[in-house]
């Protein structure tokens, strides 16, 4: 069952954009709700929600320009090996009380740059 959930945030990396912003409260309350549910998540909307939150930050992050100094050294897009627990614990570092006004597209960058630092 974590698997499951798991996987399935991790496939947020293959799936459409979302033009919506998400702050962190939002994305790990849809994300809690949903393990709660068990097999009945596979039919709730906000597995596509979340996975498209999760694919608009990567987007984003590949997208900035490479004129500045990266912030991070990711292997190339499709290959990384993120997992929907290791991102969803990474975001829960963040302070509860700043995870209402912190986007999931900063929470990415953040995780990012902890986990493929330039060496």
């Amino acid at each position: 069952m974590r698997l499951m959930i798991g996987g399935a945030a991790a496939l947020a990396l293959l799936m459409p954009v979302s033009a919506s912003a998400m702050s962190v409260a939002d994305f790990l309350g849809k994300a809690d709700a949903l393990k709660a549910k068990g097999m009945m998540a596979m039919f709730s909307s906000d597995i596509s929600a979340l996975k498209n939150e999760v694919m608009t930050a990567s987007d984003a992050y590949r997208a900035d320009p490479a004129s500045k100094a990266p912030r991070s050294c990711p292997p190339p897009k499709g290959t990384a090996k993120i997992t929907g627990d290791d991102l969803m614990a990474s975001f829960r570092t963040i302070p509860v009380p700043q995870r209402a006004t912190t986007p999931v597209r900063a929470a990415f960058v953040s995780y990012m740059t902890k986990r493929y630092p330039c060496r």
